[in-house]
């Protein structure tokens, strides 16, 4: 059995087996019948696939319409060029995301030499690589100061925010918020966050962000003097509008759920948004078989919705429009956690 097979087996019996005793999928019959199905498919990949093909056939693409995307700028209104800009920035975060957990077929050097390019400036890949992987600790999901990428906020802490702070952070949970506020919000916490620890004497990140400035430095060097964009151009017209497309994906990604699997959704879209995303708007598949390539996602998804959607407990979109027509101006929830519990975990 492949390697992957291997790990998605694991992945499914510890992450989408816990505390689902009301789940469909929750009984070893069915948990067997689905890795079995997963590992079939894996075992029945082409060589093209074995090596990764469809990630390197997208890889050349985000970085072939970078640069035709650059070329063009002086001669394409800004209007056009911004989504499609904003497009391949965040299709080049997904191929990180990809980076993380698949493309087992490449040696782990060429894997990050892949995508450590920072087309997006804000986030080093080292960084969110090791970030990421915490917050795919399916017991811990939703909990603040445990998942990484959570919105929400302990209550003690809500209550000593002032009332604009509270106010920016409900108008976040909107969708029109989080698409243009959001990219807003979030990047400035980081590198705050990594100022506060670096001012506090920890210089464990240190390296990683020297790493980043020199290829933050080459990049700009090339988009300034190449292609005579300013800084201040590429971070309107590439960054923001990639940051946007990234808040679309993750508005209502996970919720607080009393089990771990009612806390991650699926949204179901088209070819546009499923390849900008690399199907992770499928993501619930995407916790339950964390290293099952992308391009297998929406596969799995069809063959076996009922069992996953049992799983998630109904956590379903048809759509991003769906999405906007429920929290356009509307919060999805208000961001204060739950009581925490000693372990994050559902019994």
């Amino acid at each position: 059995m492949p390697l992957t097979d291997l790990s998605l087996a694991a992945d499914f019996h510890h992450g989408i087996g816990v505390g689902s005793a009301r789940s469909v999928i929750s009984s070893e019959d069915a948990a067997e019948r689905l890795t079995l199905a997963i590992a079939e498919h894996s075992a029945s990949q082409s060589w093209f696939e074995q090596h990764d093909g469809p990630t390197l056939v997208v890889a050349a693409a985000i970085y072939t319409s970078w640069l035709s995307l650059l070329a063009s700028y002086a001669y394409v209104p800004w209007w056009i060029t911004a989504p499609l800009a904003g497009y391949v920035v965040q299709w080049h975060f997904s191929l990180q995301h990809e980076a993380i957990h698949s493309m087992r077929g490449l040696p782990r050097w060429l894997r990050r030499a892949l995508v450590w390019p920072p087309l997006g400036i804000w986030f080093p890949f080292e960084l969110y690589c090791r970030s990421h992987s915490q917050h795919h600790r399916n017991n811990h999901l939703t909990y603040p100061g445990e998942d990484t990428e959570s919105y929400y906020h302990e209550e003690e802490d809500w209550e000593d925010y002032g009332d604009l702070w509270r106010w920016l952070l409900i108008v976040n949970q909107t969708f029109l918020g989080r698409l243009f506020l959001g990219p807003l919000l979030r990047t400035p916490r980081l590198f705050i966050k990594e100022v506060g620890k670096m001012a506090a004497g920890d210089t464990a990140n240190a390296g990683i962000w020297a790493r980043h400035f020199v290829g933050l430095a080459l990049m700009l060097l090339l988009v300034t003097k190449v292609f005579d964009i300013s800084v201040v151009q590429y971070l309107v017209v590439f960054v923001y509008p990639g940051l946007v497309f990234g808040m679309m994906r993750g508005f209502t990604e996970h919720r607080w759920g009393e089990r771990p699997g009612e806390r991650t959704a699926v949204v179901e879209s088209n070819w546009v948004f499923g390849l900008l995303f690399l199907w992770n708007n499928l993501h619930v598949v995407h916790h339950v078989f964390p290293t099952l390539p992308w391009w297998k996602v929406p596969r799995v998804w069809r063959q076996h919705r009922e069992r996953i959607q049992a799983h998630n407990g109904g956590f379903v979109f048809r759509g991003y429009g769906e999405i906007a027509r429920r929290w356009l101006v509307t919060p999805n929830f208000i961001p204060i956690h739950p009581p925490s519990r000693t372990s994050g975990n559902s019994e």
